[in-house]
Order: structure tokens, then sequence, then C-alpha cells
């Protein structure tokens, strides 16, 4: 019983206990809250004092800039008023000046006015006396004003004229001069600048034989082997006494090669009869026409030359197997080609133009069939047929005189071809046979009556024949030319065509003393 006294004394006194330090915490909190608080006050308004001072001090700082400010503006508005005030006084200054000049111009008018009714009256008076004067010249000179002036306007131009043909021949002359000059420089520098070969081409081809004894097997049975050899190629097979070698004639250098190599397969192979001998010549013809493709292709993309119609091509190719005077004609086609584009190269012309028409211009001398135009008119017209340009056209045309030259590539490619065919060692023809040619041609045209002289020009190729007027009418001139052309045509051996040109001029001399 005592300890449950005590227990509950003990839990009483603590609860006594609790409730006193409840009561003395809340008065101390109580003190100390109070104590913030004043202390959060006068801090508070401490720093309202601070701000009210620094808001001042801003407001004076701002004052004092706005006042800067207008203080600005106003000198600058002063300082305009006062450049204004200026600009107002210069303009009055120069009204002034202007109403000064007003005046005197007007005084100036004034007078002007005054002088030009003074000249006027003077003018008039001028005009009646040189009316009355022409009226006296006319009757002393017995002219009217209009004759005489139409005889001094007549007289000067006769002096003028005189004068401009005067300068005009000087002109010419020095002209003249210049362009040989000129000329002669471009011709040998385009000569020395191109390479070139000598002739070795001929018309008959040498087929060595290893023996004799194959010779019997070529001719086969009673000949029937060569007679089908020559019926396939049209080449003429020579079998004579010479050892171990037959000759292949023929005009034709492809029908030669052709025959040439179909013999070098036959005798190689071992195997000859006619049977044989048809296989093995179609294929050499198909072997030597892929062969004439590749040289058109080769030479065009050596020379720098594009899109060539592939007919051309083919052309091109078969001057390989051509020859003029010995000369063979693709190396003579290449070497104008290589003089003509320098020769452009030098005037001042397109090159790959000249090139082009200096690798055609002799496509006519190799035609598929032989037509009865002469080959630079036959050239020119394969050119057109296969769209080449006009001016590739007409210098093929042109480049023997048959047409007129249109264009200064035809000249270029007349002057190449002279040169590269009459260079030394380009072409092979019998020296006293070409000189008794030249001089049987002239003395030919020297038989007529009122011819006074003859020229053979060009190799031969033409040949100009100067009648005296007054020995020859024009319609004998043209009988003279026609009943030439015949006879030569009828007694003469030549190759190519002559041109005959009977030249007809009548001239007025007179002579100033």
């Amino acid at each position: 019983m005592t300890i449950v006294v005590y227990i509950i004394i003990g839990l009483v006194g603590i609860g006594v206990g609790i409730l006193l330090a409840n009561t003395i915490l809340k008065k101390n909190l109580e003190q100390r809250s109070i104590a913030v608080l004043k202390e959060a006050e006068e801090k508070a308004e401490i720093i309202k004092k601070e701000k009210m001072l620094q808001a001042k001090e801003k407001f004076l700082q701002l004052k004092g800039e706005h006042e800067k400010q207008v203080q600005e503006r106003n000198n600058k508005v002063m300082q305009a008023e006062n450049k204004i005030k200026q600009k107002e006084q210069i303009l009055n200054q120069k009204v002034e000046e202007l109403q000064k000049k007003s005046n005197e111009f007007l005084t100036a008018k004034e007078n002007l006015n005054k002088q030009v009714e003074k000249l006027q009256l003077r003018q008039q008076e001028v005009e009646k006396a040189y009316k009355e004067s022409v009226t006296k010249l006319e009757q002393i000179a017995g002219l009217s004003a209009e004759e005489a002036k139409a005889q001094l306007v007549e007289t000067l131009t006769e002096e003028a004229r005189d004068e401009a043909m005067s300068k005009i021949m000087d002109i010419v002359e020095e002209a003249k001069l210049t362009a040989n000059q000129q000329a002669k420089k471009i011709v040998i520098e385009s000569i020395q600048r191109t390479a070139t070969e000598n002739a070795i081409e001929n018309t008959v081809s040498v087929f060595n034989l290893e023996s004799e004894e194959v010779k019997g097997r070529i001719i086969g049975r009673e000949g029937r082997n060569i007679r089908t050899l020559e019926n396939l190629t049209g080449v003429e097979v020579i079998i004579d006494d010479s050892p171990d070698a037959i000759l292949l004639s023929c005009f034709d250098p492809v029908r030669r090669e052709i025959a040439r190599l179909s013999l070098h397969k036959l005798v190689t192979d071992g195997r000859i009869h006619p049977a044989r001998i048809e296989e093995v010549v179609a294929k050499t013809k198909k072997q030597i026409e892929q062969e004439v493709i590749e040289t058109g292709k080769r030479t065009c993309i050596d020379l720098g030359i594009m899109n060539l119609h592939p007919e051309l091509i083919r052309i091109v190719g078969k001057m390989k197997y051509r020859s003029s005077y010995g000369q063979n004609l693709l190396q003579h086609s290449r070497e104008v080609a290589n003089l003509c584009a320098t020769m452009a190269s030098e005037l001042g012309l397109n090159p790959k133009i000249a090139k082009r028409a200096g690798l055609l211009h002799d496509i006519g001398k190799v035609p598929d069939n032989e037509p009865e135009l002469p080959h630079a008119i036959h050239g020119m017209k394969l050119a057109e047929k296969y769209k080449e340009k006009p001016e590739v056209c007409n210098a093929i045309g042109a480049h023997h005189d048959e047409i007129e030259m249109e264009s200064l590539y035809a000249p270029i490619v007349q002057v190449c071809d002279a040169i590269s065919g009459a260079r030394p060692g380009a072409r092979r023809e019998v020296v006293e046979a070409y000189i008794n040619r030249l001089n049987k041609l002239e003395e030919m045209a020297m038989s007529y009556n009122g011819v006074v002289k003859t020229y053979a020009i060009q190799a031969g190729r033409e040949l100009r024949v100067i009648v005296s007027a007054e020995k020859v009418s024009d319609a004998e001139a043209n009988q003279i030319s026609m009943d030439l052309s015949k006879r030569i045509q009828s007694e003469m051996v030549f190759p190519g065509m002559i041109k005959v040109t009977v030249i007809r001029e009548t001239r007025s001399v007179n002579y100033a003393k």
C-alpha cells in the first residue's frame, strides 16, 4: 500500500514539474521574441534610412545628368540658330548679287538687241552689194552663178579624183610589196615546219619466191591457177625468166596488194588450186578493207581530225594504196593537211578546218567507180554528200580552179597542194619527158594565128595562151581554146587534165608629157 502511494506521489510530482517547466519556457520564449522583434524593427529603421539616402543621392545624380543634357541641347540649338542666321545673311547677300546681275543682264540684253538690229541692217546691205557684184560678174563673164559653180565643182572633182587615184596606186603598190613579203615568209615557215618524205610507189609489185618450183604450182595445170588469180584480182601476173620472182602489174595498188597477199598466203599454205584461190582472195579482200578503215581512223587520230563520216574515213584509208606521179596519195594528203594547218595559224584562221580540207582535198582520186568529173569536183561532191562544212567543200573543189574560191581556205589548200607536189623528191617523172611535154604544149599553141605568148604552168596542168586583140576576136579566141584542147587530147599523152585558157585583152595606153 505504501509503494502505491509513493508511485502516485511520484507521478504527481513529475506532472507538476513538467507544467512548471512549460510555464518557464513560454515566459523565456516570449521575452526572446520580444527582443528579436525589437531588434528587427531597429534594423529595419536603419535600412529604411539608408535606402532613403541612396534614393536621394540617385535622384540628385539623375537630376544633374538631366540638367547637363538639357544644357547641351540648348547649346546645340543655339549653335544651329547661329548657323541659320549666318546662312540667312549669306542668302541675303546672294539675292542682292543676283538682283545686281539681273539688272546688268537686262542692260546687256538691251544693248545686244541694239547690236543685232545694226547687224541685220548691215547684213541686208552686204546681201544687196553681193547681189549687185554677182550680177556684174555674170555680165562680165557671160555665165550664170549656177554654171560657174558647176564648173568649179567639176574642176575640183577631177583634181580630187586624180589625187585619189595616185594615192590608191601608191597604196596598192605598197600593199603588193608587203603582201608578197608576208606570203613568202608564211610559205617558207610552213615548208620548214612540215616533215616530208620521198616518193616510193610503183605500178609493179615484185613477189619473191623461195624456189623456181613454186612457179609451176602457181601457174597450175594449163594455167588455170594463174587465170583464176588474174580474174579474181584484176591483176596481170607476169612470170618470165626472172629468177625466184613474179611481177604483179596493175595501175590499182589495192588490187596489187590483194594479189600479193593472196599469193603469199597460198605459197605459205602450199595448197594452190582454183577453189582455194577464191577462198584466199575473198579473205584477203576483207582483210584489206579492214586495213583501209584502220588506216583511215589512225590517220584521223594522228592529225586530230574528229567526227569524220565513216565513208570518208574509208576513202582516206584507200589513199594509202594510191599514188600520183609516184607520190603516195595518203602521205601527200597528210603533208598538205599539216601545211594547211601551219599556214592557217599564221594567217589567223581556224587550223582545224584547214587541216580537214587539206586531208580531204584529193578524195576524188580514189572513187569506188570511175566518174567522168575532174577529181576536185568529184571530191567536193563527196564532201557535200557526207555533210562537210561549206568551207571544206569549196576548198576541195577549187584547189585546181575548177570552181570559184569562196573562202580563204581554198587558196591555202591550193598553195599547200602545189608545195607538196612541187618539192624535190616528192614525185617521179622523167625530166626530159616532162620538159618535152611542156615544150610541145607551148609549140602547139604557138602554131595558131594571132597567138602572142604561151605559158605551160602548174606542172603542165594548165596552158595559158595570150592572143593579140587586134588579130583575134572574142569568138575566135573561144574557137582557139576549143580546137587546142581537142588537139592536145588527141595528140598527147598526159596524166589528169590540162586546162586551156585563152586570154584576149584590150589595153588603152597614153603618155603624159
